[in-house]
């Protein structure tokens, strides 16, 4: 069963969502705190599943030009085992950096990092167009990223 979050747990998820190498000394100084019971709350936040992963966020910009696409897809059905299949093959793309169950008028909402239009037109066609039960795939295409944030807006 999953301990319920005090103030310090979300303070520390807060700092390491900052910097993920944050050390917990330097937590705990932050903290007015020692830095045994710091530890001691990351390594249950780990063991509970609050922090999923650390992970180092690459400024893509500089490893080589992409475009993100947004794909709105609707299947022709929206039956359990059709929508799992296409789940389970959306997941094997690289190209699909994140997927989401929508409500209305599109049932998937794919965000594609692509080298180019060119790629991303080879994607579209030799990827999500071969997938069975597709209905629609509409397109939006970022012109300016203005906010990257990947963090959860604790409170």
């Amino acid at each position: 069963m999953l301990s319920p979050l005090d103030a310090i747990d979300r303070r520390i998820l807060k700092i390491l969502e900052d910097d993920a190498k944050t050390v917990a000394k330097t937590i705990a100084e932050q903290l007015n705190m020692t830095k045994t019971p710091v530890y001691e709350r990351i390594r249950r936040l780990e063991q509970e599943g609050y922090i999923k992963k650390y992970v180092a966020l690459v400024a893509k910009e500089k490893v080589e030009p992409s475009i993100t696409v947004f794909s709105f897809i609707s299947l022709e059905a929206q039956k359990g085992p059709m929508m799992d299949a296409f789940v389970g093959m959306v997941r094997k793309f690289p190209e699909v950096v994140e997927c989401f169950v929508v409500g209305g008028e599109f049932d998937f909402l794919l965000k594609v990092v692509v080298k180019n239009l060119d790629a991303y037109y080879d994607f579209a066609k030799q990827k999500i167009a071969t997938l069975p039960n597709i209905g629609a795939v509409k397109s939006a295409f970022v012109l300016k990223e203005v906010k990257d944030e990947n963090r959860f807006p604790l409170l």
